[in-house]
């Protein structure tokens, strides 16, 4: 998938150190609920698992020449229908406000309604990643509400999912 700067892309092993810095991050990986990564050998499990996951893609920019962050499809767990997703993302730090994900997040949107014929996608966060909350509503999502404590995060901590979907009848209006 391809938008102005950026190619979204199946993960390849020459993008493990870019990954690795990713995941090592102190900010990003608990903004998303995850611990951040260690060491190389458990960022290379992840990875590992990544490159064999053609829903996971990795979010390569074009003028910088690396990988900056991941864009997932997956299934919405809270949704029992078919033909359903949920999107996850996360993006480095330094690349923060600069609307890297609500481009990739429309292309992503685009190719799901358009190409692969999807009825809804959903997206959550957390009470806490405000930033997450913005994408999303740039994104033309709507607010379903609050599944309280929802997920068990890293740390032991449970938090609130705060849901949202679009339905390919909203994606057309906008698009």
């Amino acid at each position: 998938l391809v938008t102005s700067r950026l190619i979204l892309r199946q993960y390849v092993e020459e993008d493990f150190n870019d990954f690795y810095d990713l995941g090592k991050s102190k900010k990003v990986g608990p903004m998303a609920g995850w611990k951040p990564h260690e060491s190389e050998e458990e960022s290379r499990k992840i990875f590992d698992s990544f490159t064999k996951d053609d829903e996971v893609y990795a979010i390569y920019h074009k003028d910088d020449k690396k990988v900056i962050g991941s864009f997932g499809i997956h299934p919405d767990n809270k949704r029992r229908l078919e033909n359903v997703f949920a999107l996850g993302y996360v993006l480095r730090e330094e690349y923060w406000g600069q609307g890297i994900v609500v481009e990739a997040g429309k292309e992503v949107i685009r190719h799901l309604f358009e190409d692969r014929c999807v009825d809804i996608i959903s997206v959550y966060h957390y009470p806490f990643n405000k930033q997450s909350q913005r994408v999303i509503e740039k994104l033309g999502f709507k607010y379903e509400g609050t599944l309280r404590m929802a997920t068990k995060i890293y740390d032991g901590t449970v938090h609130d999912d705060l849901c949202y979907s679009i339905l390919k009848s909203e994606y057309e209006q906008i698009k």
